[in-house]
């Protein structure tokens, strides 16, 4: 804590009955111009107290209003269905009760049937939230047309032909699976380590058929408000279907398809209530129609039993780490624009890479170009590549090891 600065001392004044009036007039100015420099400084003293007080007085509101969010009850998300005079009749999402509640005085003018709020316990309303549509922009990726090619993805041959089976064969091909008499595969779920693939490969497929390709973390699902995650889930289908052709890919699925426990926190709650969501979009009461849905996870032994049922997802496709052919030709893909030296040999750097992932080749592939970049040359050479993959092997030791404390 600052301490208070000090006060200036007042100049004392001691006059010499002895002095001749002119040195008295002098003495008296000299003590005037004193207390002029001493004023002056108080003065300063004081407004600098008054900017503190203020700033203190800010910190105090900004503090009691934290305070008092802290000690509200939980908030949830409802609908405005129909006001009626003052009083409005309320939906919360997630339940669907609805209530005829007060409508408060500051949102009779702003507020209109089909706008959403937020609720208390008491079905009283506390504060009008931003429209759906902001919402689902916030949340939702949405590509129109991924720009990835089966071609960019290398040492998954096998997993790019059951994908086209489950995903791209249905939506191009609809007519066939009609006259053999059978439904296609209803998901896919992608599991298996990070920077393997999974992604790239659901982009992929949403170029190869033309679909919109609508991308969503697991994590955003996760949301502030109690049934804010459920709406979102609902919003999700509903744009699919809106955009069809369309391919759903939802990363992370672990996020909220985790396997459900005892606990009772509203949080927890909150993540089940969420997946129940998803497990009911997923059944569908009707024919989805031209929309398909992935899903991606790295955490596969996470997955609550119900998601991974028949019906939901048909086809649990592990996409792993690639073997020395698949790094071979994933490293000439990720190198085919770069300027290589004759001596550069993708069979000798697929063996020394063993156990890299996609993500990781494509990272040693951009730092080999940096170590040329750095020595003044044009050309990627064999030991740019060595001292790129030393680098990366330096970096995943220094990442296991303990940190320590000085």
């Amino acid at each position: 804590m600052s301490r208070s600065p000090s006060l200036p001392e007042r100049p004392r004044l001691e006059l010499d009955p002895d002095m001749t009036p002119s040195e008295r007039l002098g003495a008296l100015t000299d003590h005037h111009e004193q207390l002029v420099e001493v004023n002056r400084e108080l003065e300063a003293q004081l407004d600098s107290a008054r900017d503190r007080r203020e700033e203190l007085t800010d910190e105090v509101d900004q503090l009691e209003r934290e305070n008092e969010t802290l000690k509200t009850s939980s908030l949830y998300v409802a609908t405005a269905e129909e006001i009626i005079d003052d009083d409005v009749v309320v939906k919360q999402h997630g339940n669907n009760q609805e209530v005829l509640t007060e409508l408060p005085t500051q949102l009779r003018e702003g507020l209109e049937a089909g706008d959403r709020v937020a609720i208390n316990d008491s079905f009283s309303i506390q504060s009008q939230l931003e429209s759906e549509t902001d919402a689902r922009a916030q949340a939702m990726e949405v590509d129109e047309s991924p720009t990835v090619t089966y071609d960019d993805i290398g040492g998954l041959e096998a997993q790019i032909q059951e994908v086209r089976e489950a995903v791209e064969e249905p939506l191009i091909n609809a007519e066939q699976f009609d006259e053999i008499g059978i439904e296609p595969p209803s998901g896919v779920l992608l599991h298996g380590p990070p920077g393997t693939g999974k992604t790239m490969l659901a982009r992929a497929v949403a170029n190869e058929t033309d679909a919109t390709f609508i991308k969503m973390a697991g994590s955003e699902l996760v949301r502030k408000f109690i049934g804010e995650g459920s709406r979102l889930v609902r919003d999700l289908f509903e744009l699919a279907s809106e955009r069809e052709p369309a391919i759903i890919f939802i990363d992370e699925i672990d996020a909220v398809a985790a396997k459900r426990t005892e606990s009772k926190t509203s949080g927890d709650a909150e993540v089940q209530r969420t997946m129940m969501q998803l497990l009911s979009e997923m059944d569908g009461f009707e024919d989805r129609g031209e929309i398909r849905l992935i899903a991606a996870t790295n955490r596969f032994d996470m997955l609550d039993r119900a998601i991974l049922r028949p019906g939901r997802f048909d086809r649990l496709i592990e996409v792993p780490e690639p073997d020395a052919e698949g790094r071979k030709r994933i490293l000439e893909i990720h190198t085919q624009d770069m300027s290589l030296a004759d001596d550069v040999d993708f069979e000798l750097l697929a063996e020394e890479t063993a156990g890299f992932s996609g993500a990781e080749l494509a990272s040693l592939a951009t730092e080999a170009g940096m170590f040329s970049i750095r020595d003044g040359r044009t050309d990627v050479r064999t030991g740019d590549f060595e001292d790129a993959l030393e680098k990366i092997e330096e970096g995943d030791q220094t990442e296991g090891q303990p940190v320590a404390f000085y």
